[in-house]
């Protein structure tokens, strides 16, 4: 799943509060890092029975999402908790992209997490 959000927090310290996070919560990072355009790029993947906890560390870091991320990741967690015998140990797999540029974020940002 391809998902973009916005954030305030440092890039770098966005980039290892979340690896942290995902970490603990049992997913694993896959790839992340941060340009100098202030936009930070995690992939990651977590067992679907993580998916609340995975949704609530995402916000606690500082990730903002727009209505359609929210309503993707309440999606998935709802499919999940009332059926977790059918898909609880499959594997989720996350693209995020976080724009945390003050410049960006002025211009519109909030624009693009409709995508």
């Amino acid at each position: 799943m391809e998902m973009r959000a916005i954030s305030s927090e440092d890039p770098a310290r966005l980039v290892r509060s979340l690896t942290g996070a995902i970490r603990g919560c049992g997913g694993r990072v896959i790839g992340r890092g941060a340009n100098l355009a202030g936009t930070v790029k995690v992939t990651f993947e977590f067992e679907r029975l993580a998916c609340l906890e995975i949704y609530g560390v995402l916000v606690a870091t500082g990730v903002e999402f727009g209505q359609t991320g929210h309503n993707r990741l309440t999606e998935l967690c709802q499919c999940t908790v009332f059926h977790p015998e059918d898909c609880g140990t499959e594997i989720a797999s996350i693209e995020l992209e976080i724009l945390t540029s003050p410049s960006e974020l002025i211009r519109g940002a909030s624009a693009r997490l409709a995508a």
